[in-house]
């Protein structure tokens, strides 16, 4: 038998009568990450790395029950050795290890292999079982250097000021925001939206480092914010408060930018293929390196990408779960406004 099973609930481990990254409300959840798609309300218990505490509090309830480990740090549940390990996908984010009785199984959650500046760097763990997203899963899906999507937005910026428009970002609340300004700051003067704000104060009081960075208020001058770079979630895109910019040019920073028609389809002036996500190779190098005898992906091309694995000589195996509607697509009401 082995370490994991996958529920109508989600992934479960019977010998430790937990689930990882449920989808429905269980007794006790050993969580990845802070996205909504593998951290939900009505766990009873949660557990999850340091900084993964901060956030989900923020986002969900200050009156979770949470207990968190550090990256390399062990707990044991019924004879379950559980380990949290980075997977450089947002701050905070993790890999589970399981170990029991000799058998290691290793759930990536979401996982990038370049450093990003401001997320502990992906850490191949060895195993005998490995469940892989694939959420990028396809050749065409292979990610320039950041320091080359940093340059062009940068240069996009300039030209946006001197044509008189305001540049507005486009990024998730959690993990792409902060990214950018780690990467943009001292360049251009950052602003960002509330819902922004909000999570790099949670982030900020747990220990975390961020840019100098300034929350838009309805008091904050047109003249000013044009003259600087704004981050704001992706329920921001159509609304009125962007359309009431002096003249702004809105890119969307995201992976699914490096095929085209995506940005057509979002009605974007700019498309930016910065991705919390591991690209096509990364994927496979992540894989390869944990020399696991059994690989399960899930959310995305998951078929695609496991017949690909299949005949490379692995053992993998494609399965259903509900994780991949990330982030903040759909904030409230109250979000979408300044």
């Amino acid at each position: 038998m082995g370490l994991i099973s996958f529920t109508n609930r989600g992934i479960y481990c019977q010998q430790g009568d937990f689930y990882i990254d449920p989808w429905l409300p269980v007794d006790y959840a050993v969580t990845t990450h802070g996205h909504a798609d593998h951290v939900r309300w009505g766990n009873k218990y949660y557990l999850c790395h340091h900084l993964t505490k901060a956030i989900i509090k923020c986002r969900i309830s200050e009156d979770l029950i949470v207990e968190s480990l550090g990256y390399g740090e062990t707990i044991t549940r019924n004879g379950v050795q559980i380990s949290f390990h980075p997977a450089g996908h947002v701050i905070g984010s993790a890999q589970v290890r399981l170990a029991y009785k000799g058998e290691v199984c290793v759930l990536s959650g979401d996982y990038k292999t370049e450093y990003d500046g401001i997320s502990t760097a992906f850490e191949p763990v060895k195993c005998h079982t490995f469940v892989s997203e694939s959420t990028f899963g396809l050749p065409i899906y292979n990610w320039l250097p950041q320091e080359t999507i940093f340059q062009d937005i940068n240069q996009w910026a300039d030209q946006n000021r001197e044509e008189h428009k305001t540049t507005v970002l486009i990024a998730y609340s959690l993990g792409k925001a902060q990214r950018l300004m780690q990467n943009l700051a001292g360049h251009s003067a950052i602003y960002v939206h509330r819902s922004i704000a909000r999570l790099n104060a949670a982030i900020q009081q747990a220990g975390v480092s961020l840019p100098s960075y300034t929350e838009i208020s309805a008091e904050t001058g047109k003249d000013e914010l044009q003259a600087g770079i704004l981050i704001v979630p992706p329920a921001m895109r159509d609304t009125k408060w962007i359309k009431s910019l002096h003249t702004a040019a809105v890119g969307v920073c995201s992976g699914w930018m490096q095929v085209r028609s995506h940005r057509r389809w979002q009605s974007a002036d700019a498309g930016f293929a910065l991705s919390d996500h591991a690209d096509w190779n990364g994927l496979i190098d992540a894989i390869r390196a944990t020399e696991a005898e059994k690989i399960y992906v899930t959310h995305g091309f998951t078929s695609v990408f496991a017949r690909y694995l299949t005949e490379q000589g692995l053992d993998a195996e494609a399965v259903s779960t509900q994780f991949g509607v990330e982030d903040d697509e759909r904030i409230g009401e109250k979000e979408v406004s300044i």
